[in-house]
């Protein structure tokens, strides 16, 4: 990312410089010093090439304090001998400066190097060289416009090296969560390829029960780990890829389950959920939860899958809990304080519907659509 970013730079410094020769030579019979015009120029090409250089095969020295500073310095120098080398009068005529746009590659430069500040405090500081400029020229600050051209300068100067700063912290700090997730994700392939599934064969076929209660508490804090909630070995924890805080709280909700009743709970959730706020994943949360306190207590599942997808219509969520439990007549036995309260009521508290579907031998599914 740093190495992209310097290459951008050396692009604008080329392009820039490209600019400044042009006026440069359409300018040169209003000179009065065009000795000290070419050599500045000539200086400028100088570092651009070199710099151009650096980027290639030194690329940490261009965000070094000489680097950025030898940079300002001559975007200095180019403001500042601006008004001398044109004549008297010049600062705040209609034709082009000496140094046009390329001095802002120095501001550029402090911003990235060494952030927003930097970048802001370049900005300032060059901002001040063409109100140098302009007293050495003699000219006369008598007016609003001409007070306001300066400020303007300044102004725009030190709002670009913040941007570049800012903007280049958030590109550093995006790279580095990718990074983190992508080592995540190849960590949790190969573990849920041996770890996991070792876990697992462990959990079903031991004769020690206590040795199967390490086991399953074992494999579901790893996958707590791996795909949400755990702590964050590789960096930040990831978020859920879908839905905003939904991932974790169903994991949560299978993670008591699990210790409540013995059993075991899949939490799937797909990658294109769309966000939900806090109120409806605190329903869905709780809904999910009763339901799984249903199928450990009135069902006596050892085997629940929590399914959350898109809904039809792409723009709300569908989630399922199905268990292996076993099953009743919805029709026979009426909905309980828990599943009427617990479940339907939160689900129309956000505007979502949950509907049961059991039969006796068949465990039950609960499901719940939210808008």
């Amino acid at each position: 990312m740093e190495r992209a970013v310097l290459q951008a730079l050396a692009a604008f410094r080329w392009v820039a410089w490209g600019w400044m020769a042009v006026v440069l030579l359409l300018s040169r019979e209003n000179l009065r010093h065009p000795v000290v015009a070419v050599a500045l120029v000539a200086a400028a090409l100088a570092l651009t090439a070199g710099w151009a250089s650096a980027w290639r095969w030194r690329p940490s020295f261009l965000c070094s304090p000489v680097a950025v500073a030898a940079e300002l310095a001559l975007g200095a120098a180019l403001l500042v001998f601006d008004g001398w080398v044109f004549g008297r009068g010049h600062a705040f005529s209609t034709s082009q400066s000496l140094g046009s746009v390329w001095p802002l590659a120095g501001i550029l430069a402090a911003g990235v190097a060494f952030g927003p500040l930097a970048g802001a405090a370049g900005g300032v500081g060059l901002g001040a060289c063409r109100l140098a400029a302009t007293w050495w020229n003699g000219v006369s600050i008598d007016t609003a416009g001409r007070a306001l051209s300066l400020v303007n300068t300044a102004v725009l100067y030190a709002l670009s090296g913040v941007l570049a700063g800012y903007l280049f912290r958030l590109l550093v700090r995006a790279e580095r969560e990718v990074s983190a997730a992508r080592a995540r994700e190849e960590v949790a392939r190969t573990l849920h390829d041996g770890v996991l599934q070792t876990l697992a064969l462990v959990e079903r076929r031991a004769g020690d029960e206590a040795l199967a209660r390490l086991a399953r508490e074992q494999e579901r804090e790893l996958r707590e780990f791996l795909f949400g909630g755990g702590p964050a070995a590789f960096g930040p924890a990831r978020a859920a890829p879908g839905g905003g805080d939904l991932g974790p709280a169903l994991r949560a909700a299978a993670a008591r389950f699990e210790r409540a009743f013995g059993g075991r709970v899949d939490v799937i959730v797909a990658d294109d959920v769309p966000a939900l706020d806090q109120a409806a994943v605190a329903a869905v949360a709780g809904a999910v939860g009763e339901a799984l306190t249903n199928a450990g207590k009135h069902g006596a599942a050892t085997r629940v899958t929590i399914y959350a997808e898109p809904s039809d219509d792409g723009r709300g969520l569908f989630c399922s809990v199905k268990d292996d439990g076993g099953g009743y007549d919805t029709a026979a036995v009426p909905d309980g304080v828990g599943l009427s309260r617990s479940v339907r009521g939160r689900m129309g508290d956000v505007g979502g519907r949950a509907d049961v579907v059991s039969a006796p031998g068949f465990g039950t599914e609960v499901r719940l659509w939210v808008p």
